[in-house]
């Protein structure tokens, strides 16, 4: 062994002085051999840097990661009449053909960012070489060709990449990235297409105000498409990309309009500004770099932006459930689903138009109700209890649940004093009203007031025999109130009396059976404890009369759905309300008749659908097909369907539904007034 290593150090110290002859002799020798041994170093360091040579510099995208790149894409969201209602996005991005992109800003960038882009193979060492030689001047300048550009955008490989361990080390970590921009950007150009290479580029390339890619800049700067930018527009983009905060022309839109003309004027010298069919003169571009900077008034997109914004925001949800059910084709513990980067198209039930007239409605019908509310109410405070004592502490109870409330804790601990001060010191706050947001003077607390007296409410349209649903309303506004009325937990009172008479016709009753509408005890338990208890009607008084059962859940008699339940059995009552369709857990008391029991709005309408679906339960759906970034389709809704109760029970609890229009006093009736 020693032997050998001997014979290998004697080898290094042999080569080592035949290398150190070659620089003995003539200068221009001598420049050869240093010449040549640089290049030579720099091939042997590409290929260290892309092979991971004893893991010194980290992990570099191969072959096989280039010609499919994966890039983080926005999922659109379409509705049943073909609308696209709504993206989901980390980077708000959608891509683009090379054909939809205006030549105008293809050779605006090239013109500004790589002006020999057609003639180098992803490094420009003309390039190159004069920015060191700036460098040395004093005067640093970027030489990064649109191929290096695409590949520290595309593969991230400052961040997504690691360093190795000489990344570590400070002034080498950026050597190693560097060289690893130069191998990937030499590899995009053995496989792409200077075109492919353009348009993943501007797929890619983040243009700031959260607009990555193009096609979304475009949206958001100037309300148009790739294809229709002017020479102003494209040369605003382009001069950006520079500094997305410092030329963002809706932040900086003067520097935004000097950078505009800089690229402009460097359009015009490198002869390629062209309007009408000729080449532009001077007084033409005078008059583009004199234009305004006009950009659209439109907002920075949010997931949440347009119509049923609650209806969106339930999707994530929804789409993790089929997950978990194996519903979506190549998903498992392994290849999840990302739902803001995989660029899925999202099919719904949703039709725009009816979602639009539900929005409206309850809009409408809301405001209605809040004027009566305040009207009953007048000065007095609506938290009371069931004596009409105002509740203590109500307002402060709530404020302890804000963010407000537990910043200024961690701020002053154990001073509650100036926790109460800033809570009541006035300040600028947007707050809902009917005629739009206001900004009103008023401290947290005051604001915690004024909301609070705000009724809400919760709207779901499902077809019966599809269980697509078709319109969803979560509250009354989204911006203000984000919790959705819809999946919200509540008391349904006795919007459940359908279970009750549904399992009544099961057990082989009809709408002629009579029950008395009578006072009558039910044993019940409360913490454990034996007790009674009676049901009350609503107008407070039983009249002693037998009542056809038709009659009585036209009229929402208590004491008859009650009486039912009890004799039916409760039990029996709950099994048919989850064979039906609801999935909350129900707790087997007397009240159950009269829905003390917390369930969904959802559920329940979807019950009331298998009514009407002559008895046959599904779960409601909310999708009904899910195409990957490539078009394959990945999700088909199929109905799960199950006949829930018989058809002789769905027919007559049809009739019972019917009854609440057409019998005496019927309260579905009443409740057309409103």
């Amino acid at each position: 062994m020693s032997r050998i290593l001997q014979k290998t150090i004697h080898w290094l110290k042999k080569a080592g002085r035949g290398f150190t002859n070659l620089y003995r002799g003539p200068w221009y020798k001598k420049t050869v051999v240093w010449a040549t041994t640089c290049v030579l170093s720099v091939i042997l360091l590409l290929i260290a840097v892309d092979l991971n040579f004893l893991y010194l510099f980290g992990k570099s995208p191969g072959f096989k990661d280039i010609k499919n790149p994966v890039t983080n894409e926005a999922s659109e969201i379409y509705s049943a009449d073909s609308v696209l209602i709504g993206r989901f996005f980390s980077e708000n991005r959608t891509p683009v053909e090379y054909e939809d992109i205006s030549p105008i800003i293809i050779q605006t960038l090239i013109d500004t960012e790589d002006e020999r882009f057609y003639r180098h193979h992803g490094i420009d060492f003309q390039g190159l070489f004069a920015a060191v030689k700036d460098i040395a001047s004093g005067r640093a300048r970027g030489a990064s060709t649109i191929t290096q550009q695409l590949a520290k955008n595309l593969f991230r490989v400052r961040t997504q990449y690691s360093t190795g361990l000489l990344g570590k080390i400070p002034g080498v970590k950026i050597l190693v990235m560097k060289a690893k921009e130069w191998i990937v950007a030499v590899k995009l150009e053995r496989i792409f297409s200077k075109e492919e290479i353009l348009t993943m580029y501007f797929n890619t390339v983040d243009f700031g105000s959260n607009s990555f890619g193009i096609k979304t800049a475009c949206r958001t700067y100037f309300n148009t498409t790739p294809d229709q930018l002017t020479y102003e527009q494209a040369a605003t983009l382009v001069g950006l990309l520079k500094a997305t905060s410092s030329y963002n022309p809706k932040l900086n839109p003067k520097n935004s309009t000097k950078r505009r003309n800089v690229v402009l004027t460097n359009l015009y010298d490198h002869g390629h500004m062209v309007i009408n069919g000729h080449k532009a003169t001077r007084a033409q571009l005078d008059s583009l770099m004199a234009l305004p900077m006009i950009v659209s008034p439109r907002k920075e997109e949010s997931s949440y932006d347009g119509i049923a914004p609650y209806f969106r925001a339930t999707l994530p949800e929804y789409i993790d459930m089929l997950c978990k059910k194996g519903a979506i084709a190549g998903i498992d513990e392994e290849n999840k689903l990302d739902l803001y980067a995989d660029g899925l198209k999202i099919y719904t039930t949703l039709d725009t138009r009816m979602q639009k007239y539900a929005e409206e409605a309850a809009i409408q019908q809301m405001e209605v109700l809040q004027q009566r509310f305040k009207q009953h109410w007048g000065n007095t405070n609506p938290w009371q209890d069931e004596r009409h004592r105002e509740i203590p502490n109500f307002i402060e109870d709530l404020a302890k649940k804000t963010t407000a409330y537990k910043y200024l804790e961690t701020r002053f601990p154990d001073q509650p004093d100036s926790i109460a001060y800033y809570l009541n010191l006035p300040h600028k706050v947007k707050v809902f009203s009917y005629d739009g947001p206001k900004e009103e003077e008023m401290s947290t607390m005051d604001s915690i007031r004024y909301m609070v007296k705000f009724l809400h409410c919760g709207f779901v349209a499902i077809e019966p025999d599809s269980r697509q649903v078709k319109a969803w309303v979560g509250d009354i506004d989204f911006g203000s109130w984000k919790y959705d009325k819809v999946t919200a937990m509540r008391q349904p009172g006795s919007t459940f009396k359908l279970f009750v008479y549904a399992e009544a016709m099961n057990q082989g009753l009809t709408p002629c059976d009579t029950r008395i509408d009578e006072w009558q005890q039910y044993p019940d338990t409360v913490n454990g404890e034996p007790t009674k208890w009676t049901p009350h009607n609503a107008n407070g008084t039983f009249s002693g009369a037998a009542m056809p059962l038709k009659s009585a859940f036209a009229q929402s008699i208590n004491s008859v759905a009650v009486k039912l339940g009890y004799e039916l059995g409760i039990h029996n009552v709950a099994q048919t309300a989850h064979a039906m369709g609801i999935e909350s857990p129900l707790h087997e008391t007397p009240s159950l008749s009269l829905g003390s029991s917390d369930v969904n709005l959802l559920e329940l309408v979807n019950g009331y659908c298998t009514v009407i679906d002559d008895g046959k339960m599904n779960p409601p759906i909310l999708i009904t097909k899910i195409l990957d970034r490539d078009g394959n389709i990945i999700y088909a809704a199929e109905l799960e369907e199950q006949q829930a109760i018989p058809y002789r029970s769905a027919f007559f609890m049809q009739r019972l539904l019917r009854g609440g229009l057409t019998e005496p006093g019927g309260t579905t009736a009443t409740s057309t007034r409103y």
